[in-house]
C-alpha cells in the first residue's frame, strides 16, 4: 500500500513540475503581447482605484475629470480595465480625446472591461504579477484614487521599487484626504516614528491632494521641473 501511496505521490509531483515548466512560455507570451502593445502609446499615467466605485460618487467624477486633464497635457491614460474609477479613468481619457489603455483581468466582480478603452489598447492578462508590471513600466505617474487591497497593492508596490532604487522615481499622487490621511498618519506616526522602520525622505516619494487641479499639476510640475519630458 505504501509503494503504491508513494508511486502515486510521485506522479503527481512530475506532473506539477511539467505543468510548471509550460507554464512558463505562457507567462512569457503575456510579457511580449503587452511590452509589443504598450511601447507605442508614449507617455501615460497609470490611475488606480476602486471597481466598485459607482457613477454618482465624487471620487468617480474626479477620476474622469483628473483622465480628462491630462490628456489635454499630452499624457495617455492607464486602467486596469474594470469598473468603477478605472472605467472614470478611461471615460475621462475618452472624452480628452487621449490614448485610453485598458489592462484588464478576470477577476469575480470585474469580468469585462468597460467600453471606453481604445480597441487596440485593451490587453487581458491571467497574471496579476505581468500586469503589474505594465502598469509601473509605461506609466510616468501614478494616480491612486480611493481603492480597496488591490490599489493598496499597486500604491505600495511602487513605493518600494522607487525606495529601493529598482526604478527611477516618479510622481505618485494620492487623491481624497478624507480617505487617505488615516493612513498617511499610521506611516508617519507608527512606521516612521515610533518603530523607525522607514526613513523620513520616504513620505517624500508621494503625495496627498484634495482636488483635480492639485493631482495633475503635481504630475505636469514633476517633469517641468526637472526639465524631464514624459518618456520611457
Amino acid at each position: 500500500m505504501q509503494k503504491i501511496e508513494k508511486a502515486f505521490e510521485n506522479k503527481n509531483w512530475n506532473e506539477s513540475k511539467t505543468k510548471d515548466s509550460w507554464q512558463i512560455f505562457k507567462i512569457m507570451a503575456e510579457f511580449v503581447q503587452a511590452f509589443e502593445t504598450l511601447s507605442k502609446i508614449g507617455p501615460c499615467v497609470s490611475i488606480f482605484g476602486s471597481a466598485r466605485t459607482q457613477a454618482d460618487n465624487p471620487y468617480y467624477k474626479m477620476a474622469e475629470d483628473i483622465a480628462e486633464k491630462l490628456t489635454l497635457k499630452g499624457y495617455g491614460i492607464i486602467t486596469g480595465g474594470g469598473f468603477g474609477i478605472m472605467e472614470a479613468g478611461n471615460k475621462g481619457a475618452h472624452k480628452g480625446e487621449g490614448k485610453s489603455v485598458g489592462l484588464n483581468i478576470d477577476l469575480p466582480f470585474e469580468q469585462e472591461a468597460n467600453t471606453y478603452i481604445d480597441n487596440d489598447k485593451l490587453i487581458n492578462f491571467d497574471y496579476f504579477f505581468v500586469r503589474k508590471v505594465m502598469f509601473v513600466k509605461y506609466a510616468q505617474g501614478f494616480v491612486v484614487m480611493p481603492g480597496g487591497v488591490g490599489t493598496l497593492d499597486e500604491l505600495f508596490e511602487a513605493i518600494t521599487l522607487i525606495q529601493t532604487q529598482k526604478i527611477a522615481a516618479f510622481p505618485i499622487v494620492l487623491v481624497g484626504k478624507d480617505y487617505w490621511s488615516g493612513l498617511m498618519d499610521w506611516i508617519k506616526n507608527v512606521m516612521l516614528e515610533k518603530e523607525q522602520n522607514i526613513s523620513p525622505e520616504d513620505l517624500d516619494l508621494f503625495t496627498l491632494v484634495d482636488t483635480t487641479d492639485e493631482a495633475v499639476e503635481y504630475i505636469d510640475n514633476f517633469y517641468s521641473k526637472y526639465l524631464l519630458k514624459p518618456n520611457f
